[in-house]
């Protein structure tokens, strides 16, 4: 990265506090090789977008999930990703060497309601819009749910079907969508099943290594032999069990095989980025950002050494 685009850059920091990070900043990791370490947004709610670039840089990401910023979760609402705006975004994460991995929608494809059905769809077609204008080549949905009182066969058609109709949005936009282990859907045979049924190659999976571990039962290699091909991006995260809950905790210090987990990816020859979804917008009780995504940073740099992916 050159001194002048880190210079463009950082004079659209503003002062102040921005500009006493300025001199971390333009250390930050230039001429480095960056590890295919990101994190999502999820994790640090109140933070500015300039904010979650500089920190982003100063902690040696490779990428940045967006889910919601200072709050606002409908991404396509958000003035650095409009117009002129989102050209000098593109340019900023250029200049940074730090790319935006995949968008996170919220659209649930169990939805049965016309009107709620339609709403999330058009979320959907939002998103991936969004991704091709931004050049991110993934936007993340959710089958989520089979609704009390329906068969599992009448919530799954519904799921394939929906998951379809936005593969072939993306499709002919260059961008892919990517369905999450989350909700009721965890279960490698579940996920198997709708990707196998949808049956297309702008559809994977987002593998979410902590619900299929906790709320799934399974180990992280049962998990990669059933559905390794399609995984295109993760989610890692530690929790400790917490009475009837559980609680999330430092990367290392909970009860979640992560290590496992990356050695497992690692070993499968995954190429794609370890994220850390730290989900602090949802859980405020946990870290704060400031000690969770150092600490993930450097954890993970071990995790990814120790299997020889580093």
């Amino acid at each position: 990265m050159s001194k002048t685009g880190r210079r463009a850059f950082l004079r659209t920091l503003g002062t102040g506090a921005a500009l006493a990070a300025f001199p971390a900043v333009l250390r930050g990791k230039a001429g480095a090789k960056r590890l295919p370490i990101a994190f999502s947004t999820l994790g640090c709610p109140a933070w500015s977008w300039k904010k979650i670039l500089s920190e982003a840089d100063r902690l040696g990401y490779g990428g940045i999930e967006l889910r919601g910023i200072e709050g606002e979760m409908d991404l396509t609402k958000r003035p650095e990703l409009q117009g002129e705006r989102l050209r000098e975004t593109r340019e900023d994460l250029a200049a940074l060497g730090i790319v935006i991995t995949d968008l996170g929608a919220s659209s649930r494809m169990h939805e049965k309601d016309p009107a709620e059905r339609a709403k999330q769809l058009d979320e959907g077609r939002r998103f991936i819009d969004l991704a091709a204008r931004l050049g991110t080549p993934y936007v993340r949905m959710f089958g989520d749910r089979v609704p009390p009182g329906e068969s599992r066969e009448d919530a799954m058609k519904r799921v394939v079907d929906g998951f379809r109709e936005m593969a072939e949005h993306a499709r002919g936009r260059g961008v892919a969508v990517i369905v999450e282990s989350h909700g009721d859907f965890t279960r490698s045979a579940d996920l198997e099943e709708i990707l196998t049924r949808v049956d297309s190659p702008a559809f994977a999976l987002l593998w979410d290594a902590h619900h299929t571990f906790v709320s799934g039962g399974e180990a992280p290699a049962e998990t990669w032999g059933r559905l390794g091909k399609w995984v295109r991006h993760t989610h890692l995260k530690d929790s400790k069990a917490a009475g009837e809950e559980r609680r999330y905790v430092l990367t290392g210090t909970g009860e979640v095989p992560v290590k496992e987990q990356v050695r497992v990816l690692a070993a499968g020859g995954y190429t794609g980025f370890y994220s850390f979804e730290w989900e602090k917008a949802w859980h405020p009780e946990i870290e704060e950002p400031e000690v969770a995504l150092p600490h993930f940073a450097k954890t993970i740099r071990e995790y990814l050494a120790g299997a020889g992916a580093a």
